[in-house]
């Protein structure tokens, strides 16, 4: 292993304006990819944590944050520019506790979501029909000519809720696109991976205009001090990005305080390759579940070829897979590094074993941990082939890097494969015609969707899924929609 960058990891929480500890002492984070310790960052209680809720329902009831946007605007790109200054910072920091390739941290993992993640919705402060004239009428219940308007003002607290595995770029979508439409956030980082969230706090607080209270971070070793957020009336919204199943948790605990939400949750993606397309270039998508070891929700860990190209694919696939091994995430040429943590690597290994016993193909890959690592949580990239997609390979999901492949008899049959799935978040179609590939994506019951090799991630583009992928959209102005609330004014026509 590389040896990582001298970073100055930041272990205090941000609450109503200040640096501080945790009553609950501290707990360790871990690099994942050979388990060195990084350091210790303050673990807060449930007390700390309602501390950070009262900060920011305070500073949203009590002072012009909420409707100062200017203010708003100013401070979004200051802090912009904070995390500019220290951006290489950053980068060796994610690289050493989400053990995310340094290539990914130049796309999705940092260089992408910084881009614009604060930036578009700052500029949004600027556009957003806050304000919008329904125009007069005479209303047949009064009688009376009547000026009607509609204004969106924000939902007020909100609690922020980021999974480990891209945690910068999660964070900084929530936190711009609040922040922009005027609401205060409590942001609480996953326990893995703590350090991101905390250097976000420590630059609100000494480089920005941010009031104190309008953002508090909270980090805890204990998920329940995260349900302090869910379960306390003094917050309006959750906006949780994760697992499916704790979604639903949310859901369940909120609604006793009717808590709007945003759940950004799982995804069984499926690319089908139509068989007019370039199987050389289409096929390429099966890297796609390598990139960061598979721990990426909109994973396109499903691919579908027709049964009359199956062979033709699956060589391709297998090139692909025996030519990629787990490395190094400070490597530069490293596509797949390790997995988050040690449950994350038994839970994976399970799945394969569970291929393996319902009957799958493993073409390539392994039921153990590579061989070649002495510390570390590896799994060997794995291509399954001859796979039913009602087995559970195929219907649940896996966080790993794991690609099953499907077969299907025509267009009408991929098309039914793709949406007999649970989730509902993304999905690929790869075809010679770009008039077909968007008839076929019209069909898919997903809410992300690349034709032909492209992807359209971007701070204006909404993202988020059907069914169990969860509920509203992150980004673009269907997002920040959902960070405020819709009032209906009505008065008598001057």
């Amino acid at each position: 292993m590389a040896e990582r960058s001298t970073v100055h990891f930041e272990s205090r929480m941000l609450i109503d304006g200040k640096l501080v500890d945790g009553e609950a002492g501290t707990f360790t984070n871990v690099n994942p990819a050979n388990e060195d310790v990084l350091g210790e960052v303050s673990d807060a209680s449930k007390a700390d944590m309602n501390r950070a809720i009262d900060a920011a329902r305070r500073s949203f009831d009590e002072t012009d944050w909420s409707t100062d946007r200017q203010l708003r605007k100013r401070c979004l790109e200051q802090l912009h520019e904070a995390i500019e200054r220290e951006v290489e910072e950053l980068r060796e920091e994610l690289i050493c506790e989400v053990g995310a390739p340094r290539a990914v941290t130049h796309g999705p993992q940092l260089d992408a979501p910084l881009a614009d993640g604060l930036r578009y919705p700052a500029r949004l402060i600027e556009t957003f029909p806050w304000e919008t004239d329904l125009g007069d009428t005479v209303v047949s219940v009064t009688g009376v000519n009547t000026t009607r308007k509609v204004w969106h003002e924000p939902v007020g607290v909100v609690g922020a809720i980021v999974p480990w595995n891209f945690p910068f770029e999660v964070a900084i979508n929530k936190l711009g696109q609040a922040l922009a439409a005027g609401n205060t956030v409590v942001l609480k980082p996953a326990p893995d991976t703590p350090f991101n969230a905390t250097r976000l706090g420590r630059l609100i607080a000494e480089h920005t205009d941010i009031p104190a209270g309008v953002v508090n971070v909270v980090t805890a070793s204990d998920h329940l001090v995260g349900e302090e957020l869910t379960l306390s009336p003094k917050v309006d919204m959750i906006s949780f990005t994760g697992s499916t199943a704790v979604g639903k948790r949310i859901m369940e605990k909120g609604a006793a305080t009717m808590k709007r939400l945003f759940l950004e949750l799982g995804g069984k993606s499926a690319t089908i390759v139509l068989e007019d397309a370039d199987f050389n270039t289409a096929c390429l998508i099966g890297i796609g579940p390598l990139l960061h070891a598979g721990q990426g929700c909109a994973a396109p860990t499903r691919m579908l070829l027709p049964r009359s190209r199956y062979d033709e694919g699956v060589a391709i696939l297998k090139a692909i897979y025996e030519n990629i091994v787990p490395g190094d995430p400070q490597d530069p040429g490293t596509l797949c590094g390790p997995v988050i943590s040690a449950k994350q690597q038994a839970r994976i290994l399970g799945y394969i074993r569970k291929g393996v016993d319902e009957g799958a193909t493993m073409l390539v890959g392994s039921t153990e941990a590579p061989d070649h690592f002495d510390k570390g949580f590896w799994v060997n990239p794995t291509l399954f082939t001859d796979v039913d997609n009602s087995m559970t390979i195929a219907q649940e999901e896996i966080f790993g890097p794991v690609l099953v492949v499907i077969p299907y008899e025509d267009e009408a049959d991929a098309v039914r494969i793709a949406n007999d799935s649970p989730y509902g978040l993304a999905g690929n179609v790869m075809s010679g015609s770009l008039e077909r590939s968007l008839a076929v994506a019209r069909r898919l019951r997903a809410g992300f969707i690349g034709l032909n090799g492209t992807v359209g991630y971007g701070a204006d583009t909404p993202f988020g899924g059907y069914k169990n992928s969860g509920v509203g959209r992150q980004n673009g102005v269907v997002g920040f929609s959902q960070y405020t609330e819709v009032k209906s004014v009505a008065y008598p026509a001057q």
